[in-house]
C-alpha cells in the first residue's frame, strides 16, 4: 500500500512503522485483542459497531475538514479515487457555500476563501 511505504520507517521500503507481536503486518486480529474491541462495543452498547465503520467516520471527517480527494485516496490506501469517492458526505452547509462561491464567481466577486476553496475541491 502506498500509505504503508509513506510510513515506512527507515530507508526499507518493506519496513514498517507499527509491527505486530511477532513483527510484520498488524492483522485484525491482533487489534481486536488488543484494543479488547468486543468487550468495549459490549459495554457501550454498540455490538454492531465495526472498526471499519470507525475508518469510515475518520475518513469522512478528514473529507469534510477539506483533506484534498487525492491525499485522502493515499491515507486510504486505496487505489482509485472511485474507491476513495463514497467517503465524502458533503453536508447542505458545504452545497451552500459551493453554490454562494458560485454566485460570487458568476457576479466577477473575489474567488472564495483557501478553507472554502479547500472543502470546494474535495467535493
Amino acid at each position: 500500500m502506498i500509505a504503508q511505504r509513506l510510513l515506512a520507517a527507515g530507508p526499507d521500503p518493506d519496513a514498517r512503522l507499527f509491527t505486530g507481536p511477532r513483527g510484520g503486518r498488524i492483522t485484525t486480529a491482533v487489534l481486536r485483542d488488543a484494543t479488547h474491541w468486543d468487550q468495549v462495543v459490549s459495554s457501550l452498547g454498540h455490538e454492531k459497531l465495526r472498526r471499519h465503520s470507525l475508518r469510515h467516520t475518520g475518513l469522512t471527517w478528514m473529507a469534510d475538514a477539506g483533506v484534498p480527494l487525492h491525499v485522502l485516496r493515499l491515507i486510504a490506501g486505496h487505489g482509485s479515487l472511485l474507491t476513495t469517492q463514497p467517503y465524502l458526505h458533503p453536508d447542505l452547509q458545504a452545497i451552500v457555500a459551493a453554490g454562494r462561491s458560485l454566485s460570487a464567481h458568476l457576479a466577477g466577486a473575489p474567488g472564495p476563501s483557501d478553507p472554502l476553496a479547500a472543502t470546494l475541491r474535495v467535493l
